[in-house]
């Protein structure tokens, strides 16, 4: 159901919605060749294929604790909303409610809801259906988006996710639109990481320093940390962001911050390395103690996504 890392004065939680083959690999990733697939098969086919070489994607929020705020990081599918993907079309599941339970918690505690981006899979939990009417999951939270992103999302027509896990928000007057270098206290900053799309950003973690970082959708599968170049099928501008991920990458290459990804198979959380020209994650065991004890490896099969 999810994973909890302790880092400095802050817990991690992970609430797992879905984990499944999501696209074809060379679908999902058009400039992806045959050649350099067949070269890393050998480790993707541990835990980032399934047998029809369908790339495994974990769909989950981040739960960010801090010693002033409960802090939710993309809300992840959400139930009862038609979308062309068929395991997230018109859902019947309390996974993620069932999630936040077990955690301690309830739609009540939620300080601040931010979306790294507008897009399905990151907004559906924003609202929830009651009496036949699209409300706020979370009633007593500010929810955070970046005025570009919502410029973009209302200026592409107002895809469904508008209307159903936007909208109801803004009409409940729980919106904040801000900036792409927005903070939450001392221990919440925004980093600007457009792309994928214009307004998206990553969100950094800590009192003075970046002790974790979540990676919104600037990177979807550990391929793309080797290959920062290979871009997702959906990026709006591709060589941004391709540029983004590489630049993000450096950022954080050889140091001890924790990347939280959004989508690699769940635990998602490790540290990022060089690996010849590019990069890879060195992943890290989910503990309920404090980091400084968590942080061993895993496995000899998982301890490094992105190892030969």
């Amino acid at each position: 159901m999810g994973n909890t890392f302790v880092v400095d004065d802050m817990t991690i939680h992970t609430i797992v919605e879905l984990q499944f083959g999501f696209l074809p690999i060379r679908q999902m990733f058009p400039n992806l060749t045959p050649e350099i697939l067949e070269e890393n098969r050998h480790w993707l086919e541990r835990d980032c294929l399934d047998q029809d070489d369908k790339a495994l994607l974990c769909f989950q929020s981040y739960i960010v604790r801090t010693p002033h705020h409960v802090v939710l990081i993309d809300s992840c599918v959400g139930n009862d909303k038609p979308r062309v993907v068929p395991e997230w079309n018109m859902r019947k599941e309390n996974t993620f409610l069932r999630g936040l339970t077990s955690l301690g918690l309830t739609v009540d505690d939620i300080d601040f809801v931010v979306c790294t981006h507008l897009h399905n899979d990151h907004v559906g939990w924003n609202t929830r259906l009651e009496n036949g009417r699209w409300v706020p999951t979370f009633p007593k939270a500010r929810y955070l988006f970046t005025a570009t992103e919502y410029d973009f999302c209302v200026g592409t027509q107002r895809p469904p996710l508008f209307n159903d896990s936007v909208l109801p928000i803004i009409e409940a007057n729980q919106v904040d639109l801000v900036g792409g270098e927005h903070q939450i206290g001392d221990h919440i900053r925004f980093l600007p990481t457009p792309g994928h799309t214009p307004g998206h950003v990553a969100v950094e973690l800590g009192r003075g320093r970046d002790s974790a970082v979540i990676t919104g959708d600037l990177v979807h599968s550990p391929i793309q940390m080797r290959y920062p170049e290979l871009h997702f099928g959906t990026d709006h501008d591709r060589e941004l962001a391709s540029r983004t991920r590489r630049a993000f990458f450096e950022r954080y290459r050889e140091t001890k911050t924790l990347c939280c990804t959004m989508h690699f198979p769940s635990p998602s959380v490790g540290r990022i390395r060089a690996w010849d020209s590019g990069f890879r994650c060195e992943m890290i065991q989910a503990d309920d103690t404090p980091f400084t004890q968590a942080s061993r490896s895993r496995s000899s099969m998982m301890n490094q996504v992105g190892t030969p």
